[in-house]
């Protein structure tokens, strides 16, 4: 345990001392910055007199220009989670640190582990911090403090988020076990998330309209249309993710992405707002899924590690 929190820290000090941090760091702060912004030029004009969860609305109202947070950070994590562990073996292995460290008096396992802890620490923070400076910011302006649910549900979103990054991290450091090159493992891990991201959406909408054509359609038709593509869609990590934080944080009318919406569904959202246990039983499914996926990857590319040889220099 001792070695492991060596390495930890020490993976800990690199990430906080190294550039890729301080952009990634700068660009989420702008990006969430922005988004309240504009959240609170707009939160005004969105929100209802009905409406019990003004608070979460500096987290999914976005603007014409700039998106919603959820919006900014649903593409944001991605990409911090790739580039927190696409190096993380291959560039050891590369400059011949790695086999210098496995001369030392220290398990093989402990490398892995601490590189991960490490990485998911750094997401973490970054993360948290960005949430809660929203929360600081919206509490100020607009003067309405959050409630009790509302705090868990943006601690909830925070958790999920962490996960989320944790898959990605997990996959990417999965190439970098694998891979020798670190080009050849961030390009692979960046073209599955492209794939994920923009090109299974329209694959997804062209198989649905395939098999159930919209024109002249009628609503059984446009429901199995809906279906189909959704079916599909969630085989992308990045729909489960984009599901589960929109039903978390927008309990008047994310729920009914699960679903087709009807007219006479739309009266219904914000008066009929999910609690957060109703909330939690929608997105239970889908947040399983992606915390057994976090688990998966890391759990390959640390059998991968653990039985792969590692030559003297």
């Amino acid at each position: 345990m001792r070695s492991v929190l060596t390495v930890f820290r020490k993976e800990l000090k690199d990430h906080f001392s190294s550039k890729k941090f301080l952009i990634l760091l700068a660009l989420i702060y702008i990006a969430g910055l922005a988004s309240t912004y504009v959240a609170l030029s707009n939160i005004h004009d969105v929100a209802s007199a009905l409406d019990r969860h003004v608070f979460l609305r500096l987290y999914t109202t976005g603007g014409d220009v700039l998106p919603s947070f959820i919006s900014f950070i649903s593409f944001f994590i991605p990409i911090i989670g790739i580039i927190f562990g696409f190096d993380a073996i291959n560039s050891e292995r590369t400059s011949g640190n790695l086999s210098r460290l496995m001369s030392q008096p220290i398990y093989r396992d402990t490398v892995i582990n601490g590189k991960f802890l490490a990485g998911v620490t750094t997401l973490s923070i970054i993360i948290a911090s960005i949430a809660f400076i929203i929360a600081g910011v919206g509490l100020t302006s607009i003067g309405v403090p959050p409630t009790s649910e509302e705090i868990l549900r943006i601690f909830f979103f925070v958790f999920i988020c962490v996960f989320y990054g944790g898959f990605w991290m997990g996959l990417s450091i999965l190439f970098s076990v694998v891979m020798e090159k670190t080009a050849a493992s961030i390009l692979t891990a960046i073209a599955i998330w492209i794939f994920f991201m923009f090109f299974l959406p329209i694959i997804a909408n062209a198989i649905a309209n395939g098999v159930a054509p919209l024109e002249n359609a009628t609503t059984a038709v446009q429901i199995q249309n809906y279906s189909i593509e959704q079916s599909l869609l969630r085989i992308s990590p990045s729909t489960l993710f984009t599901e589960t934080i929109a039903i978390l944080l927008i309990p008047t009318g994310g729920h009914f992405m699960l679903q087709p919406v009807l007219e006479s569904d739309i009266a219904n959202m914000i008066a009929n707002p999910l609690s957060l246990g109703q909330s939690l039983i929608q997105v239970w499914p889908q947040l399983v899924v992606i915390i057994a996926l976090a688990i998966i990857c890391f759990a390959l590319s640390y059998v991968v590690f653990m039985r792969q040889e590692i030559r003297s220099t």
